[in-house]
């Protein structure tokens, strides 16, 4: 994550971007205190923005983002973001933009694969005799019939 260009994208790792054209941007009166302010203007931001459909992305990027933020996309395949925390509407703005670029930066991380190890000889000594001990001081707490 690594902030704006000068068109207003939203850069991304990898040579990827949220374009700023494709962002839909939606002011509307946010609930809570505030008193007549708040009655007044509208500060909340809704922020839209369509990952199905994107250029800004990679092929193989916006299939990995696609799956991870399967969750959170409406049936038309957008992103949908509000953002009402701050009392002024362009806080808001950076607020829900920053909050998007975060949730995508973070669906774009390629994992590295697990390389599977082997527990080492002296792991196995140890569990082998950890376990004997158990096994004997559970032997220790059972009673003896004098039936035998």
């Amino acid at each position: 994550m690594t902030g704006e260009d000068r068109d207003g994208d939203l850069l991304l790792a990898g040579g990827n971007r949220i374009p700023e054209s494709e962002l839909v941007e939606q002011a509307s009166r946010s609930g809570g205190p505030g008193g007549q302010h708040v009655n007044t203007s509208s500060t909340r931001v809704t922020l839209r923005w369509n990952l199905r459909e994107t250029r800004g992305l990679r092929p193989e990027a916006r299939a990995r983002a696609l799956v991870r933020l399967a969750k959170k996309l409406t049936r038309t395949g957008e992103i949908v973001l509000h953002a009402d925390s701050h009392r002024s509407r362009r806080r808001n703005q950076i607020d829900a933009r920053e909050r998007l670029q975060a949730l995508v930066a973070e669906a774009l991380v390629v994992e590295r694969p697990r390389r599977p190890t082997k527990p080492t000889r002296a792991a196995r000594t140890r569990r082998l005799d950890a376990k004997r001990r158990r096994g004997e001081s559970k032997q220790g707490r059972q009673s003896r019939t004098d039936d035998d």
